[in-house]
């Protein structure tokens, strides 16, 4: 089966030569999304909570775009610059997925690709052909 390039628009990612995401094989592998808004630049700078809600509507709005959704998750992974803010991260499954909820993955780095994120989420999802 054949790869298909997933295109948001804005592609904040195209500079980069990255896809938003991959479909393959009836999955969804979509690229870290950060909180980068419809001009290319961090939302929120320094600001946890509204990192966390932008990266979150990337990552709905690249699902959509592959035909999927957040329904469909089946696991994520979570770069946290601080672990300090992993509590919020339960109001936030809760508010953006349901039970049951994605298997996940959380991790703390020193770094992101800016020095201003401070989360992305990257994520696995059944495309909507299953």
């Amino acid at each position: 089966m054949p790869l298909e390039q997933v295109v948001t628009e804005p592609d904040p990612y195209a500079p980069f030569l990255l896809s938003q995401a991959i479909k393959a094989n009836g999955f969804v592998f979509v690229s870290g999304q950060a909180a980068i808004g419809d001009n290319g630049e961090i939302v929120g700078e320094g600001n946890f909570d509204r990192q966390a809600e932008q990266a979150f509507r990337n990552l709905d709005r690249a699902l959509k775009a592959a035909g999927s959704g957040l329904d469909k998750v089946v696991k994520t992974t979570i770069f946290l610059r601080s672990m300090a803010d992993s509590g919020k991260l339960v109001e936030l499954r809760r508010q953006w997925f349901s039970a049951p909820y994605p298997a996940e993955s959380m991790i703390e780095v020193s770094s992101l690709y800016s020095p201003k994120a401070l989360i992305e989420i990257e994520a696995i999802a059944l495309d909507g052909s299953r």
